[in-house]
This record gives C-alpha cells, structure tokens and sequence, in this order.
C-alpha cells in the first residue's frame, strides 16, 4: 500500500469529550501520513426551519457550529502543530452527510459518544450506515482517552477471515503497523457448527470431530492469507491467534492495549457474515482501543 492511499484525514466534531478524543486522533494521524486534516460540523438545520422558531435560531445554531469547529482546530494545532487544518461547516442529514466525506482516498474519524447530532446515536443508526456504506476507512475511537496513546504504542490488531473481503482490512492494518513502526496482532477467530448439526458433531466420537485437526486446519488458512502481506511488509513483525472463540469476544479481548483494531465490513466465516451487523456493533460497543472499519 502506497504512502498516499489516502488525500486527506476527515474528523467529525460536535463539541462533545468524545468528539475531542477523535481530534487527537485524526490529528495524529494526519501526522503520520503526512497529510492535512479537515474538521467538519454537520448541522441538520430541518428542526429549525419551522414556524415557531425565531429567525435567530437558525443563526444561532451556525454561530454554535463555528464555535465547535474554532475549538477542534485549536486542539489540533496546539497537539500536532505541524500539520495543515481546515473546516467545515456541512449541512444535512448527519449519516449521509458523513459517508459522503469518505472516499477510497480519504479517511474518516468519530468519537463514539457525543452531545446530541450525528455523535449522540453514534453507535447505533449512523455508525452502522456510516462504517458500513462508506468507501474508504472509519475509524471510531473510544471515549474519555481509553487506551490512546500517542498512537504509535501498541499493537494493531486485526480480524482475519477465509474470505476475500477482508483483504482491505489486512492492507490497511499492515499499513498502520508500518507507519507506527508496530506489531500486528492477527486474530483468527473460529467456532464449532452452529445449529443441530453443531450440536451433533461436538458429541460425535473424537475420529469424526478432532479438534486438534480442525485448528490446524484454521492455522493454516489463516497463514496462508497473511502470507502475502507478510512478504509486502517484510518490516512488520506478525504474530497469528487461532482461538476457539466467538469473534466478539476474541477481538474485544485482543483489543486491550491495543493501539488499533481493524476489521473488515463484509467478512464471512471467522469474523462473521456481516460484520457491521451483530459483530462489528457489538466490537464497536466493547473494544478497548480505537475500532477501523474497512469496507471491502
């Protein structure tokens, strides 16, 4: 992966703690990649359009966001002072208005908890059509300074599964171990059949249901896709988990002390058959460090 497979780092701000811990990530990471950094405000201005609201109102709203982006960049500034910032002012409906912001060359990041707006339902409605729609990286990072660092301490963790659709996620994860000069922490997480047919086999004699088989076989897969990414990033140091576990709780585990966790949006078999369903919801509700979305 090229040093500039991203134009810019885009961090979405209302005001809030979380949205300020966001900052400081984006702003970090704009510090990495050597590009700029763009803050943006959506303001749904559609409340504010009815009768009963003086005109003022709308006014004052825009006032309010100006003033929330005036402060994002003072902590950028004052954290990264290097690099170039901008803002933004957007208006509509905040999901959509955000996964437009995204593209296969851009980065997007969100605080996962914020004062009303996009932010307030972050991990419900808009995150999922945000991390899940959008064409590039969202990253969501934890609340009240949860495991953040300097961004550069840590391991990067990421889900690995059989599928095709995880390759994004793997370029992006070994892209971040890179720049941050860190580990990667692959995790292969895998279960026994679900179903009557699971339930068959776990009391099936040990020659039809052999464990110790199975997990060489899921080593071996799982070695097999890292393959590649470890002969591109020869530099970065790769150490593979193969538990028996259900991938929530493998990569929520994986997740502490981590400087990242990555994963993709569409993956089948180890991380899920829809990652930004009942998986990628819960690891966003209960990892311990910042969470990247990679949509295939």
């Amino acid at each position: 992966m090229a040093d500039d497979v991203t134009e810019s780092i885009v961090v979405g701000v209302d005001g809030s703690p979380g949205a300020t811990e966001a900052v400081l990530w984006a702003a970090d990471e704009a510090a990495r990649r050597h590009l700029p950094l763009r803050i943006v405000h959506v303001l749904e201005f559609w409340p504010y359009d009815i009768s009963k609201f003086p005109p003022e109102v709308p006014e004052a709203v825009a006032e309010a966001a100006e003033r929330i982006l005036a402060e994002a960049e003072t902590v950028a500034r004052e954290h990264r002072p290097e690099i170039r910032t901008s803002t933004e002012v957007l208006k509509g409906v905040p999901a959509k208005v955000l996964r437009e912001q995204v593209t296969p060359r851009s980065e997007l990041v969100l605080g996962c908890r914020g004062l009303g707006g996009f932010a307030g339902t972050l991990l419900g409605s808009v995150s999922t059509h945000v991390a899940g729609q959008a064409h590039g990286p969202v990253v969501v990072v934890r609340p009240d300074g949860e495991a953040r660092t300097d961004g550069n301490h840590g391991d990067v963790v990421v889900g690995v599964d059989d599928s095709e659709e995880c390759e994004p996620a793997l370029a992006y994860a070994f892209e971040q171990a890179r720049l941050r000069g860190a580990r990667i922490r692959a995790v292969y997480a895998w279960q026994l059949l679900a179903g009557p047919y699971g339930a068959a086999m776990a009391y099936a004699p040990s020659s039809v249901w052999d464990m110790a088989e199975v997990r060489r076989d899921r080593e071996e897969t799982a070695a097999a896709k890292l393959a590649p990414w470890r002969r591109k990033f020869p530099e970065v140091e790769v150490s593979l988990e193969v538990p028996c576990a259900h991938p929530v709780d493998a990569l929520t585990e994986a997740s502490t002390g981590a400087a990242l966790l990555v994963v993709g949006s569409h993956g089948r078999g180890a991380i899920g058959s829809v990652v930004l369903g009942s998986v990628s919801r819960a690891v966003l509700h209960h990892a311990h460090c910042p969470v990247a979305v990679i949509r295939s």
